[in-house]
């Protein structure tokens, strides 16, 4: 017997330094997916001109990834808690890397967005289950709060460092590179998660048949709702094409609640929302996901067309964000010790709130006043996106830790649609719906500059309802044992 267990127990690791095999290689998974994210928003230009595309190509070329990896993301982590967590990470990270591969053979624009439509899918299959293994590898609560922290900063990392990582690339080689580089990233990945990250246990999972109505619903539900806020940009908020959308979006969702609640095996069980770990930590990531996507879109015109810098230029100046990513760790831990899960969280919205209010009054005052708000932006972000992470997996029952990390990455995906679309509407509205290349004229700047401080002033009002409401629902937990008593209340309180 005592043979038999200790080869069916799930393998933990006593530190980071002895997890640093199967670490490393959920970290690559993780920076793939999220550099995949910007790496091609520099290269669009380049794009354009070798495949002969418009600008309407051009926006689904980044747009088909963003509505399939938004739209799979719950569908991915329900089959991960069937299927098996690594299974289906390894089946993702292959597909992404032989489909990075067939860029080579790309010569339409058509053709390059069904590529990346399906670099989406698998990166659906990625994202939640990288966070939901990271959980396996460790039984104390504090290494994975560090593990945790070391995935949010690789991959935020990722996300801010793809259009410096784009624009030095496109300086050397073609723009098929970018992609092409993805396979042997996602065969690293690979290799490590197969050696380093134990299998799923039956009993880790979950045996109800999958809810396929449910996934179809909320694929469409996400991905409708994702669509609609960049038709909104695009086209207008009162055009049919979004308003179709809304519409489209509003009664698929309706659809999804009728049928997860009377169904005997939900995608995702409703009732999770009643605890409010799990209600508050997925509203708190849409507000911090507002903030982060708001002030990237918007700090992405400010350096490269009102200050007319160089892509390279611009990337680099994101720098303060990376570095207070990698140094906040300390502070992150510490709040969590000392206050608890509420407190650390709202201190977290309080921040990105300052910070947003910083920006709007630093876009006239120089790239030091933006950098010094970026730092506490980072801050605050880097405290609500790991605590709420951490707090939501623990709070969700053994067997669906991936719909629960699912649950986190689609609020950060609806989030940053939202913020997108913030920055993209106010922009539209009070400077110019076309922005214009080349030299900017001093009336044009001054124009922008104003656009700018509205938006960061109407960003900081949304971020700090939305990140403040999520973080009044969680508890003072400074360890996982709260959440457990919560989690052993909760059914007794649906029965009753």
């Amino acid at each position: 017997m005592t043979a038999t267990t200790a080869v069916s127990a799930p393998r933990t690791y006593p530190s980071l330094r002895a997890a640093w095999v199967p670490l490393a290689a959920l970290c690559l998974a993780f920076f793939v997916e999220m550099v995949d994210n910007t790496l091609l928003m520099i290269a669009m230009p380049t794009i354009g001109r070798d495949l002969g595309s418009g600008t309407t190509a051009l926006q689904w070329v980044t747009g088909a990834y963003s509505l399939t990896f938004g739209g799979l993301l719950l569908t991915a982590g329900s089959m991960a808690d069937r299927l098996g967590r690594r299974r289906v990470l390894l089946v993702g990270l292959a597909v992404f890397g032989v489909v990075s591969l067939a860029v080579a053979a790309v010569t339409t624009s058509g053709e390059l967005i069904v590529l990346r439509a399906a670099l989406g899918v698998a990166a659906a299959a990625m994202a939640p289950i990288t966070n939901s293994l990271v959980f396996r590898l460790f039984d104390d609560q504090a290494l994975r709060m560090r593990a945790m922290t070391v995935m949010i900063v690789v991959g935020m990392s990722g996300f801010v460092l793809g259009p410096l990582l784009g624009g030095t690339a496109l300086a050397h080689v073609r723009w098929e590179w970018l992609l092409l580089v993805n396979a042997p990233i996602a065969l690293l990945a690979w290799v490590g998660v197969r050696l380093g990250v134990p299998a799923d246990r039956p009993e880790d999972l979950t045996d109800d048949r999958l809810d396929l109505p449910g996934t179809v619903l909320s694929t469409a539900a996400i991905g409708l709702g994702c669509y609609a806020l960049t038709s909104g940009v695009d086209h207008g908020w009162l055009s049919a094409t979004t308003v179709a959308a809304v519409l489209g979006a509003v009664t698929t969702l309706v659809a999804f609640v009728r049928h997860e609640r009377r169904t005997a095996t939900p995608m995702l069980d409703l009732t999770l929302f009643s605890r409010g770990t799990v209600r508050g930590a997925a509203l708190a990531q849409v507000g911090t996901s507002i903030a982060m996507a708001g002030v990237m879109f918007g700090l992405i015109l400010h350096f490269q067309y009102a200050y007319g810098w160089s892509p390279v230029r611009a990337g680099l100046a994101n720098l303060p964000m990376i570095a207070t990513m990698v140094l906040a760790t300390p502070v992150t831990e510490w709040l969590v010790r000392h206050v608890g899960h509420r407190v650390a969280c709202l201190v977290g919205a309080a921040l990105l709130t300052g910070a947003l209010v910083g920006m709007a009054w630093g876009v006239e005052h120089g790239y030091p006043a933006i950098a010094a708000a970026m730092v506490v932006m980072t801050l605050g972000l880097r405290t609500v996106m790991t605590i709420c992470a951490v707090a939501l997996v623990e709070a969700m029952p053994a067997n669906r830790t991936s719909i629960g990390t699912a649950l986190n990455d689609t609020a950060q995906e609806v989030g940053s649609s939202i913020g997108t679309a913030v920055v993209g509407t106010l922009v539209a509205v009070l400077v110019t719906t076309v922005l214009p290349a080349g030299t900017w004229d001093a009336g044009l700047v001054a124009s922008f500059f104003h656009g700018e401080r509205v938006t960061y002033l109407a960003l900081a009002v949304v971020v700090g309802l939305v990140a403040g409401w999520g973080a009044l629902s969680l508890t003072d937990s400074r360890s996982v044992d709260e959440h457990a008593a919560e989690m052993a209340e909760a059914p007794a309180a649906v029965a009753s």
